[in-house]
């Protein structure tokens, strides 16, 4: 490979592109991406601005209305607070050259090693869900997930918890680590993709339907000792701004090889704790 091919803004968008794919928990849909800026190094901020809530009075007729009210912002940072990098090189003696599919496929395996450092902070984040929205905790865990109804039932209680929350209905998700899955695939009540779903475009690790929410799979789903935390929500809850700050592609001084670094800045804030739903439970045995 020449690098006089090896454009770094392209490489730039290639490998955000693959870091998406390979997304579960700080993908859209989980997560949104409303306040996305200009990042350009660790310890930026996102400023986001909410607006407060409108208040509603009786009308009368001929009579006037009151008073315009005044509407306040309240202005929270998100911290870009996250750096990682890559940095590898490929040998001119694994004749690059004539597999030119060499270089694609190092930068697809650097950009799931990002991803799945991104997963794993952005799912760390649901020790910030509402108290009210907490089933189970570290120390009382559930521990009678041994059917695939309770399997279900469970995750309909944190869909009440969501409700009861005033979370919007629209795009709820859950994401579940495989060995739950495999009991929510032996109830009848759990829509698989691969039915009317999947005549739509998935998202990563999305498997079907259950009690009203969107049923992701992750191998990332965040445990403390044996107990999992199985996380439940809407994109509301949690922003994420990321950025590929850099990649570099060099010849190194010592080698007969083509190099390439690059760094990845991310950040995540909960702005909406209630808007999260966290069930702590142990695998049965």
């Amino acid at each position: 490979m020449s690098l006089e091919n090896l454009i770094p803004s392209v490489w730039a968008a290639r490998l955000l592109a693959n870091l998406h794919k390979a997304l579960v928990y700080a993908q859209p849909g989980v997560v949104n991406r409303d306040f996305e800026g200009e990042i350009r190094q660790k310890g930026d901020n996102v400023r986001i601005t909410a607006m407060s809530a409108v208040s509603v009075g009786d009308y009368i007729k001929d009579a006037p209305i009151a008073d315009p009210e005044l509407l306040t912002d309240a202005q929270t940072v998100l911290l870009i607070n996250r750096a990682k990098y890559f940095h590898f090189q490929i040998d001119d003696v694994d004749r690059v050259q004539q597999n030119p599919d060499a270089m694609d496929e190092a930068m697809r395996e650097a950009a799931f090693a990002l991803a799945d450092e991104a997963d794993q902070f952005v799912a760390s984040l649901h020790t910030q869900a509402a108290a009210a929205n907490l089933i189970g905790s570290d120390g009382d865990p559930v521990d009678d997930l041994d059917t695939p109804d309770k399997a279900y039932k469970y995750l309909v209680d944190l869909d009440v918890r969501l409700t009861e929350a005033n979370t919007p209905r629209f795009g709820r998700y859950v994401v579940v680590p495989a060995w739950y899955l495999g009991l929510l695939r032996k109830d009848d009540r759990f829509v698989r993709s691969g039915t009317a779903l999947g005549e739509k475009a998935l998202r990563n690790g999305e498997i079907g339907m259950a009690a009203g929410m969107t049923v992701l799979e992750s191998n990332n789903v965040p445990k403390s000792g044996s107990v999992y935390k199985i996380i439940a929500g809407y994109a509301g809850a949690i922003t994420y701004a990321e950025q590929i700050a850099q990649v570099e592609a060099y010849r190194p001084e010592k080698r007969f090889a083509d190099a390439v670094k690059g760094l990845h800045l991310y950040g995540a804030k909960v702005i909406r704790p209630n808007g999260i739903a966290v069930m702590s439970a142990v695998r049965p045995a």
